[in-house]
Parts: structure tokens; sequence; C-alpha cells
């Protein structure tokens, strides 16, 4: 399986999920994303700074 993990380093970044679901990683937090993975998108209103490894 292949994923890629975003490390937010500044800002906030506003996750949606196909489900509606929603979450905002701030400084500090992570997430994995999987290719098998439901759709997601990401947006921020205020900019953020990530560091991701695929």
């Amino acid at each position: 399986m292949k994923s890629h993990i975003l490390f937010c380093l500044e800002g906030q970044l506003d996750k949606e999920l196909a489900d509606g679901r929603t979450f905002a990683l701030t400084p500090g937090m992570s997430c994995l994303v999987a290719d098998q993975a439901e759709p997601h998108r990401s947006s921020t209103a205020i900019g953020a700074k990530r560091f991701v490894v695929d």
C-alpha cells in the first residue's frame, strides 16, 4: 500500500473527507493518507506550511 504523511509545520490545514467529516491539522499534527483511503480535500483560510513524505 502506498501512502504519504502530511505534517503541519505552520498555520492550519483543513481536511474534508468524502463522508463530510472535517478536521484541522495545526502545527505539530500529522495525518497518514493512503492510496486506498476515501477521497479527501485540503484547504486553508490562513495559510499553512507542511512537510510531505511520500
